[in-house]
């Protein structure tokens, strides 16, 4: 039985818009099918079906049948509109994930939003994907090593790519590199300035691996958002709630926002600073991120 259209989707939106706006990605692993359900009405912005780490490999198959199935329209049953991350370009895996998986979005009323490709470093591969893709599919290229931090740029840049997401656990593997935050700071630099270069949304920062301590889950979603990431891929539901109020402007931040907008018009103080247009900018863009009216 399939999960009903969960919460995370916004009526009437396209799925690169859904995704492109995102805060929160949540996994879900492809061969846990009782999962599907509680993932698609657990409140995150979007639903990330994965079909790579989160399953063995003998058991990747069954879980590609059980997402395609999934996404698919059904009498009686709406979809689970959700991204499937697919195994590493270049493998076999990879060449059954992506044809099952676009063969499953033409069909009229799919709920796949979208793929998202780890270990993404070869802009030329991700050409080749978004040309066999349906144009309305998002596609989230997963940077994971040291090359694809380097060809960052290039990978923002392929027509069609919807954002950048961070891996960092095989990032500090890949340069073997104590996992701590401060040690990742120059790789996630890159990815904010590469989808910025690229003119397109901000990038998902990579998964806390604290589940159950949310004042660490804060701490590093605050991080991220300092950085200037968009979002954050989440690996329990547990997650969701606290990233989405790291991502939230406080009342202080709004207050602080609306008393700069007041003053907006002319040279001004506001708690002895100096108030110019950058400040202004950045005021309208708290509140639009508070739902707020800057006017």
């Amino acid at each position: 039985m399939k999960a009903a259209a969960g919460s995370h989707t916004v009526p009437g939106l396209a799925a690169t818009e859904i995704v492109a706006n995102a805060v929160t990605a949540l996994f879900v692993p492809g061969d846990r099918r009782e999962r599907f359900a509680k993932a698609a009405i657990a409140g995150a912005g979007v639903v990330i079906i994965d079909l790579e780490d989160a399953v063995a490999p003998d058991a990747r198959s069954a879980a590609l049948a059980a997402a395609v199935e999934a996404v698919a329209p059904s009498d009686g049953d709406a979809p689970v509109r959700a991204l499937v991350r697919v195994n590493p370009q270049g493998t076999r895996q990879y060449d059954a994930d992506t044809t099952m998986l676009l063969s499953a979005a033409r069909t009229p009323g799919s709920g796949l939003l979208g793929i998202v490709v780890p270990k993404a470093e070869d802009a030329g591969a991700l050409r080749q994907l978004r040309a066999d893709m349906p144009k309305h599919l998002a596609l989230v290229p997963l940077v994971e090593s040291a090359l694809g931090v380097v060809n960052a740029v290039e990978l923002a840049r392929v027509p069609g790519v919807t954002r950048l997401a961070f891996g960092a656990i095989d990032f500090a593997l890949d340069i073997d590199a104590d996992g701590g935050d401060r040690f990742l700071d120059h790789a996630r630099s890159q990815l904010v300035l590469a989808c910025r270069a690229a003119g397109i949304a901000a990038p998902l920062d990579s998964p806390s691996t604290d589940i159950k301590d949310t004042t660490r889950v804060a701490e590093s979603a605050r991080l991220a958002r300092n950085f200037g990431f968009g979002g954050k891929l989440c690996i329990h539901p547990a997650q969701l709630a606290t990233v989405h109020g790291a991502f939230t402007p406080s009342g202080a931040d709004v207050e602080w926002a609306l008393s700069v907008i007041g003053a907006e018009g002319g040279a001004a103080q506001v708690d002895g600073h100096m108030i110019d247009r950058p400040v202004t900018e950045r005021a309208k863009r708290i509140l639009q991120r508070a739902g707020r009216n800057s006017k």
